[in-house]
C-alpha cells in the first residue's frame, strides 16, 4: 500500500478479551504495510498469551498494556498518544471482535490521502445478522448528537472503524472529559465537529459473529451516552447563547 509520505497511517486496535478473533485480524492486516498498535485493555492471561505470540511473531505489530480494565475509551485515548509519539499522523482504528471489514481499510487509507484534516467515520453497512436492539440504540445516539451539533454531518457516531488525524484529534480531546468508555467515540466525533474538524462518512460493512463477545453493556454503557449527551447538548445551548449574545 502506497500513500503521500508526509502521511503515517498506524492501524489501532483496542482489546480486552478477544483473543479468540484477534489472530485472525491481524491475519488480514498483515498485507496492507501499516504498523499496529495493539493496546490491551487489562485482558486475562489467555488473551495476554495470544497478543504476546502475535508480537513477537510479526515486527510490524507493538504491543501495549493498561495495567487494568479501564475501558475503551482510555484504550483509545492513550493509543492515539502512543502512535503519535512514535511517528504516526493518523491511526485507522477497529474493533477486536471481527466485526468491521479489515478489506476496507485501504479505502480509509485513501480517504485519508483525499483529506488529511477530516475525521473519517465508519458508516455502518449492516446486514441481517444485526439485533434490532443495536439499530434502536443508534437511532438514539445518532439524533443526540445531531442536537449536539446542530447538523447531520456524522451519521454515525458510534462505529469504532474510523480514522483519526492525530494532532488536530489530540488538540481537541485535551481538555475534554468524554469518558473511558463506550461514551468516547460518540463525544470525540462531537467534539471534533465543534472545532471545525471536517467529517467524512465511509461506507463499510459491519456484521455481528454469531456467539461474538461485546463488552457493550445496555444499561450502563446507555447511561453513560445520555450523560454525557445531556452535558454536551447543556454546552451546546449555552456556547449559543453566547455567541449570539455577543452579536447583538
Amino acid at each position: 500500500m502506497r500513500f503521500a509520505e508526509q502521511i503515517r497511517p498506524w492501524i489501532l486496535i483496542p482489546i480486552y478479551e478477544h483473543g479468540a478473533t484477534i489472530g485472525g485480524i491481524v491475519g488480514e492486516l498483515a498485507g496492507f504495510g501499516l504498523p499496529c498498535l495493539i493496546v490491551d485493555d487489562g485482558s486475562s492471561a489467555p488473551t495476554r498469551a495470544v497478543l504476546d505470540d502475535l508480537a513477537a511473531t510479526h515486527d510490524w505489530v507493538r504491543l501495549e498494556r493498561l495495567p487494568s480494565n479501564r475501558g475503551k475509551g482510555a484504550a483509545l485515548r492513550h493509543g492515539f498518544r502512543l502512535a503519535r509519539a512514535a511517528g504516526a499522523t493518523h491511526v485507522i482504528h477497529l474493533d477486536a471482535d471481527g466485526q468491521h471489514d479489515i478489506g476496507d481499510v485501504p479505502r480509509f487509507v485513501a480517504a485519508i490521502g483525499d483529506d488529511p484534516d477530516a475525521l473519517i467515520l465508519g458508516k455502518p453497512i449492516f446486514d441481517e445478522s444485526v439485533p434490532a436492539s443495536r439499530l434502536y440504540g443508534r437511532q438514539f445516539s445518532r439524533w443526540s448528537v445531531w442536537l449536539c451539533t446542530r447538523s447531520f454531518a456524522i451519521d454515525d457516531p458510534l462505529c469504532g472503524f474510523r480514522a483519526v488525524p492525530l494532532d488536530a484529534t489530540l488538540a481537541a480531546i485535551e481538555n475534554e472529559n468524554l469518558g473511558d468508555r463506550m461514551q468516547f467515540e460518540p463525544g470525540l466525533a462531537v467534539v471534533c465537529h465543534w472545532v471545525g474538524m471536517p467529517i467524512r462518512n465511509l461506507p463499510t460493512r459491519v456484521r455481528y459473529v454469531p456467539g461474538g463477545l461485546s463488552h457493550f453493556d445496555a444499561v450502563r454503557d446507555t447511561l453513560r451516552m445520555a450523560r454525557l449527551y445531556t452535558r454536551l447538548l447543556k454546552r451546546s445551548f449555552t456556547t449559543e447563547a453566547q455567541r449570539t449574545q455577543r452579536l447583538r
